[in-house]
């Protein structure tokens, strides 16, 4: 499979079982521009439950022979996976503009991090493995070595459509295991972008199987007898969802939900700085990222020049067609999305929030229909909000002033979630507290709330994740188990 972008056709969908490109027996799945939604990027049909079993016993059948193989090997497979996805860069982040709506930077962007997230696992081989102890007794030594877990169910959201399942499926190839993959129905082209360069770069048959479909085939994954673990990243809901259903059977899940993280900005912050990074944390991604910065606190000193800029920057951000490189948002991922976004900020109006800042939507023309939302900033007044405590995903920051620095610190944690926060200050002192006091898995001082690097643990606190973190050597936790092995020798022979 090669890629053809600009696309000028949709592109058909198949799915990857047993090393086979197949076409599916259920619904058909179409997958549409979100800018504009008359013009179609990918079609197919989705895939059946009878491809569920096909898969997972193909899954099954493969991994004996992948755990057997050295992982300098199976790295070399994935290395050559990343080379394939990084001289597609352009290509396939132009697809994905196409298809999800973030603006072609990040999603050229998002590819090469893909690329990079394949070569990180790919040279895990160079790196230590397990541990040796020191025994109490004498001529023997205590190891601890690895094992993958079996087959992986993994099911992916639509707003990072190849990096968060290069992030999962990547640790989980190099440790040995196989793989049956459910993307988002709204995004299937890059996942079968991804799934290909892995086939393409020398993975054997039934390693890594992809399914294009519904919530019905997520579910077939999730309960299926011979899925021996399961990593989700999505809504907190579908995640408690999966998480009590494979409790039952005795399944590992690893769940990267839900967040609504918060932007605090101290008195003495450098508020050029703290702008600009709330900016980025809130709006780019049109606020589409579990880590975005959906909430802001400032305290009083700076609070009125701060979101007088804060507005000011708001009003001129171009929001239109994702491809065209001075927009600035693009488009949310579907209808029901923007549905549900405006009618939060309709809500938070009832509630007492005051519209600080809103920006401007494309007129009429070919964007008329497109799922796009205005960029937007509520200030609340205390009173209990919606919009301060329910994710939107999308472009919406609500804002609440503190007295101090005590108070910004507890209303960061006023949240079920803990998932990241950014804190702005230039007090070594108070940066030090915001770490001992804030709650959450990822925390940035002095820059946005969004991003992580795929050589250090992330998830979230609270109920924003369950079981092991993702990413670097955390992944580990989850992919593999441990063996502990008591070694030693018989009596020594002349």
């Amino acid at each position: 499979m090669t890629s053809s972008s600009p696309l000028s056709s949709p592109v058909p969908l198949q799915h990857l079982i047993d090393g086979q490109w197949i076409a599916g027996g259920g619904d058909r799945l179409h997958s549409v521009n979100p800018a504009q939604p008359r013009i179609v990027v990918a079609e197919g049909d989705s895939a059946t439950a009878d491809d569920v079993d096909t898969a997972v016993a193909a899954a099954t059948r493969a991994g004996a022979g992948w755990a057997a193989t050295p992982m300098h090997q199976r790295g070399a497979v994935l290395l050559a996976a990343a080379a394939i996805v990084e001289r597609n860069a352009d290509d396939w982040g132009l697809d994905l503009t196409l298809e999800e709506g973030k603006t072609k930077a990040e999603g050229i962007g998002e590819v090469r991090r893909a690329a990079q997230i394949l070569r990180y696992y790919g040279n895990e081989g160079d790196r230590r493995s397990g541990d040796i102890y020191a025994s109490p007794r004498a001529g023997e030594q205590i190891l601890v070595t690895r094992k993958p877990v079996g087959v992986v169910g993994i099911i992916t959201p639509f707003n990072f459509p190849i990096a968060i399942p290069a992030w999962k499926i990547a640790p989980a190839l190099i440790y040995g295991n196989t793989v049956v993959w459910k993307p988002a129905g709204t995004v299937p082209l890059l996942a079968q972008r991804l799934a290909a360069a892995l086939s393409s770069a020398g993975l054997p048959a039934g390693v890594l199987n992809l399914l294009i479909g519904g919530t019905d085939i997520g579910d077939a994954i999730v309960n299926h007898p011979e899925v021996d673990a399961i990593s989700f990243t999505g809504s907190t809901t579908i995640g408690r969802r999966i998480a009590s259903s494979a409790a039952a059977r005795g399944v590992p899940v690893q769940a990267e939900m839900g967040g609504k993280n918060a932007a605090v900005v101290l008195d003495d912050a450098d508020a050029d700085l703290a702008v600009e990074q709330v900016m980025l944390g809130a709006f780019r991604s049109s606020g589409q990222k579990c880590t975005a910065t959906s909430r802001l606190i400032v305290t009083d000193g700076i609070a009125d020049r701060f979101l007088t800029v804060l507005a000011e920057r708001v009003h001129v951000l171009r929001t239109g067609d994702p491809t065209d490189d001075a927009t600035q948002l693009g488009p949310v991922v579907s209808a029901s999305a923007r549905r549900t976004i405006t009618a939060g900020i309709e809500a938070a109006a009832t509630q007492g929030a005051t519209t600080l800042a809103r920006g401007r939507l494309p007129g009429d023309g070919p964007l008329a229909d497109g799922y796009f939302v205005a960029p937007t900033v509520l200030e609340l007044d205390g009173r209990p909000a919606d919009v301060w405590t329910d994710e939107l995903f999308g472009p919406v920051l609500a804002v609440r002033r503190a007295a101090d620095t005590a108070a910004a610190f507890e209303l960061a944690n006023d949240s079920e979630f803990g998932l990241s926060a950014a804190v702005f200050t230039q007090d070594l002192t108070r940066a030090l507290e915001a770490v001992e006091h804030i709650d959450v898995g990822v925390l940035h001082i002095n820059s946005e709330s969004a991003g992580a690097d795929p050589h250090v643990p992330f998830g979230g606190a609270k109920k924003s994740g369950l079981g092991p973190k993702e990413q670097g050597r955390a992944a580990r936790e989850f992919f593999t188990h441990t063996t502990t092995v008591y070694l030693r020798g018989g009596a020594t022979r002349p």
